[in-house]
């Protein structure tokens, strides 16, 4: 529905991390004497091109902070969204305590380019290593070249892309009436470009 010509009234809020959806998911990661854990991240975004590069922030108090401080390779799963369930808990557990690849029931399969495990379960894993660590108040950030990407067959068109109506993204709306929710990304309203062909440009 077109907003022209409309008067729209703004409210002024507080500062906050509304920027919404973010993806839903799950960092898998190993420690130099080889333990590994699993957590759940929406702070994540692609932050380059060429190399790709993306982003997580953990919080130094979570396991696998320590895990990435000793090795900075990971992987970012992408989960669907019919494993939203999972994915908030591999939030709510922690790995000092739990196993989370056997209380999921998921298997363990080791990464093909860095020293990371990956969900095989997972439709999407993307395999990365730190390059640079910054310390930004609750969080820190590992920016990380993608080294690797692993999909599901089923995942991909002949031509190797990605079908997202398979792979149904799990998004994050962080601040959603107070806690948060997750929503499920399914629909294709448009492409890139797709404006440029309207406006004839």
């Amino acid at each position: 529905m077109s907003l022209r010509g409309k008067i729209i009234e703004h409210r002024q809020l507080p500062p906050t991390t509304c920027l919404m959806p973010l993806p839903a998911v799950l960092v898998s990661c190993r420690d130099g004497a080889g333990h590994n854990n699993i957590i759940t991240i929406a702070w994540t975004g692609i932050v380059c091109s060429q190399p790709p590069m993306l982003s997580i922030s953990v919080r130094p108090g979570r396991f696998s902070h320590t895990l990435l401080e000793e090795n900075g390779d990971f992987v970012v799963n992408v989960p669907s969204s019919g494993s939203v369930h999972e994915t908030d808990l591999c939030g709510m557990l922690s790995g000092r305590d739990i196993d989370k690849f056997h209380e999921m029931g998921w298997t363990m399969i080791d990464a093909a380019t860095v020293n990371a495990p990956i969900i095989r379960e997972m439709p999407l894993a993307i395999e990365c290593r730190t390059r640079q660590k910054l310390s930004l108040g609750t969080h820190d950030m590992y920016v990380a070249e993608i080294l690797g990407v692993q999909a599901h067959a089923e995942m991909l068109d002949a031509n190797d892309r990605l079908l997202i109506d398979n792979l149904s993204p799990l998004a994050f709306c962080p601040n959603a009436k107070g806690l948060g929710e997750y929503w499920s990304l399914k629909e294709n309203i448009g492409h890139y470009g797709v404006s440029k062909e309207e406006h004839r440009l």
